[in-house]
């Protein structure tokens, strides 16, 4: 019994495995190693690291460099590296503290007036040292960190107003957000806003490529512009895209084209000139079972609306006539189809305006 309490094994356990047996490594089995998003894996460590958004970048070197940072406002589209920004600049500015001068709060918590009044409000008094632990000089400030602020009530933005004002001296602010105007005037006017556009084709290629050869991934060559033209600039997504892939795939196998296209849910572009031709042909049977063949293979009625709207602007077959009242009609199907809308009875409201349109010619 005493010896089960010490080494966790029977007295006979321990003799058989004997001085020199490897019963020690046969019973300690490799835990598998913890797999990593690559959003987070190969997220930027630095400032320096940040793919383009060269403004922000220039006037963030500054600051670490005289260690002294304004109230930031980062707004636009999601996946263009907004958050991570921040984050690789509070790394360079506080080093080991990070955590301890960092509040940061999203979507997930609660972003009503008690939490400003209590949370934010309490974190912003606390004062802060001006040297780190390992005796280099840090920032006398914290960093108050409110990601999708544009989420935030208009009471829970009034009461932030005068703590960004009061606590000045100790805190600094950054608001993240994609709709600007959706934060109220009073904040805006306090903070320094930067414009994050999407990434460039070349910026996302060049990522991806970098991350393929760190992986160890093998794609084919136009894999990487099929996931520039899914993901739209957000090279968060273009990330996830790859990495579920590669995991569908496995770790040997090479990526080709078709299998970003089944993983992404993209509607191929023949379904796409199918609902033309078949509006074309004003049979309200071919609509029908164009419907029903675009459900049974499990394809999205609002990513075809999505992907719909681009095609028939650029679609030299059709007036403009006819576009404006196809894209009217679309609108309004997306509309509804948010709404909680069913996605049959749209489509096929879709399919008659269109049919309809393309007779008057």
């Amino acid at each position: 019994m005493q010896a089960f309490l010490k080494t966790g094994r029977t007295t006979g356990e321990s003799s058989a495995a004997g001085p020199g047996g490897d019963s020690g490594t046969t019973t300690a089995t490799k835990r598998p190693k913890h797999s990593v998003p690559w959003v987070e894996k190969y997220r930027p460590k630095s400032v320096d690291d940040v793919v383009e958004q060269a403004e922000v970048v220039a006037v963030l070197r500054e600051s670490l460099s005289t260690t002294d940072l304004p109230n930031l406002l980062l707004y636009g589209p999601p996946g263009t590296g907004k958050t991570s920004t921040i984050l690789a600049a509070a790394r360079q500015l506080f080093g080991d503290m990070f955590k301890e001068r960092i509040l940061e709060l999203n979507a997930s918590d609660d972003r009503g007036i008690a939490v400003i009044r209590n949370k934010v409000k309490t974190f912003a008094q606390l004062t802060a040292s001006g040297t780190r632990t390992d005796g280099k000089p840090c920032p006398p400030f914290k960093i108050v960190i409110l990601d999708e602020a544009d989420a935030m009530t208009h009471a829970a933005q009034a009461a932030l107003r005068r703590t960004m004002e009061k606590e000045t001296k100790t805190t600094r602010f950054c608001l993240v957000c994609n709709y600007v105007s959706r934060i109220i005037e009073p904040i805006t006017s306090r903070c320094t806003k930067f414009r994050f556009k999407p990434l460039g084709e070349e910026k996302i290629i060049e990522r991806l490529r970098y991350i393929c050869d760190q992986e160890g991934v093998t794609v084919d060559d136009g894999v990487y512009k099929d996931i520039v033209d899914i993901s739209g600039g957000d090279l968060r997504r273009a990330i996830t895209t790859l990495q579920s892939c590669h995991r569908l795939k496995g770790a040997q196998a090479r990526i080709e084209r078709q299998d970003i296209l089944e993983m992404s849910g993209v509607v191929p572009e023949r379904y796409l000139e199918e609902f033309i031709s078949v509006c074309k042909s004003s049979n309200y049977s071919k609509l029908e079972e164009y419907v029903q063949n675009l459900s049974y293979d499990a394809y999205s009625v609002g990513q075809l609306f999505e992907q719909l709207t681009e095609y028939i602007v650029y679609n030299d077959g059709l007036t403009e006539k006819q576009k404006a009242v196809i894209c009217d009609k679309l609108g309004e199907c997306c509309f509804r189809l948010h709404g909680g809308g069913s996605e049959y009875i749209q489509i096929m409201d879709l399919g008659c305006i269109t049919i309809q349109a393309l007779k008057d010619q």
